[in-house]
């Protein structure tokens, strides 16, 4: 490498060597003075390289271990306390519905109707042997007064006076008989129409006009709004760790707007288990203010525990990166920089959020991913 001094002498040699000479040397001296130029620049940017990227401060936070378990998780579904599924008790056309799915009914209320012409038809009939068995009775009745009176004056001896007493009384249990054959007819063409238990909501219309109704068959769905609890399936052991008077949150699901959490006031657990999976179903009644709550609509249970356990972990919900379905933060690697690894987050907890997977407790998470992001 020339220095300034050199650099000119050898400019001012080349300029008064021989004219054979002088094209060589000229060449020889712009290239000594193009490196000398050149190696100092390519130094400094090995020198840039070498220091890396430019940092950004980023405040690091670490992952906080929370204290023991006080609460576990289960999925539930929202159960009509009152649901029925109404069947017709003969068969029958359905010739007209006079509810649909979504509709609020009142107790009474004719939902469907079935073709009931014979039924009606059989209903006048009896109607009509009632009516001539009545006539009957009052030609006895006449009679056996007449016979009273003729054995009262020794017209008649005992036996016809028993005779027309016997036919009397003949004649009002065949008014008997008729009347309740007429009581029957009638009830059974009331079977022809379907009407509400009670007041509710209809859930589902299983039929269509024309269809033909069968005894037993569901025809329409109603439960009671007003009524509602959660079923879920509980191990054994979580089962019998129930106490009366815990507080028992619920967590409903839907949409934002609907999405809200409540206390379940009162809760019963059913005294049988289940053979395959070996829980126990525990019913949990849901407040009045949830009335807008849906039938199999999911809930998620929390339980409250005994308090044991390592405890879990939390991180800052400010730290998590969600990209659609994937959660992830930014982790400190070894060499200082933020490095980007996808955890699991449970339940939120005021400012903070479970890590459920992904992260141990002697890590550290940078607090603004943002600004982690930038760092290449």
């Amino acid at each position: 490498m020339f220095a300034d001094g050199g650099k000119k002498a050898a400019c001012d040699g080349a300029r008064h060597a021989p004219g054979t000479w002088r094209p060589v040397v000229a060449l020889a001296l712009a290239l000594a003075a193009a490196s000398s130029c050149s190696l100092p620049a390519l130094g400094a940017d090995r020198e840039a390289d070498r220091a890396g990227p430019a940092r950004v401060d980023l405040r690091w936070v670490p992952v906080r271990r929370g204290a023991a378990v006080d609460a576990a998780s289960f999925d539930g579904t929202v159960q009509a306390v009152r649901q029925t599924a109404l069947a017709a008790q003969v068969s029958g056309a359905v010739i007209a519905l006079e509810a649909k799915v979504g509709d609020t009914v009142k107790a009474g209320q004719v939902l469907a109707r079935l073709d009931a012409r014979a039924a009606e038809q059989t209903a006048a009939a009896g109607d009509a042997q009632l009516q001539s068995a009545r006539a009957a009775q009052e030609a006895a009745d006449r009679e056996f007064e007449r016979q009273k009176q003729l054995f009262a004056q020794n017209y008649i001896s005992r036996a016809a006076l028993e005779r027309a007493e016997a036919l009397h009384k003949s004649a009002q249990a065949e008014v008997a008989a008729q009347r309740a054959g007429a009581a029957a007819a009638r009830a059974t063409s009331g079977f022809y129409v379907l009407k509400a238990p009670y007041a509710g909501v209809v859930a589902d219309v299983a039929v269509v006009l024309g269809d033909m109704a069968m005894p037993g068959r569901p025809l329409m769905t109603v439960y009671d709004p007003t009524a509602l609890r959660v079923s879920v399936n509980l191990p054994q052991s979580a089962a019998a760790g129930l106490e009366r008077g815990a507080v028992v949150r619920l967590d409903l699901s839907g949409p934002p707007a609907a999405r809200r959490t409540v206390l379940a006031t009162g809760f019963r657990v059913l005294p049988t288990a289940d053979p395959a999976t070996h829980t126990l179903e525990v019913r949990f009644d849901l407040p009045a203010e949830t009335r807008d709550a849906r039938p199999g609509q999911f809930v998620r249970v929390w339980l409250p525990t005994s308090g044991v356990g390592e405890g879990r972990l939390y991180i800052p919900a400010a730290a998590v990166v969600r990209r659609a379905e994937v959660s992830g933060v930014y982790v400190m690697a070894r060499d200082g920089m933020p490095m980007l690894r996808q955890v699991r987050i449970g339940r939120t907890v005021d400012a903070d959020v479970e890590v459920l997977a992904g992260l141990s407790a002697d890590e550290r998470v940078a607090l603004d991913p943002q600004a982690a992001a930038r760092i290449r």
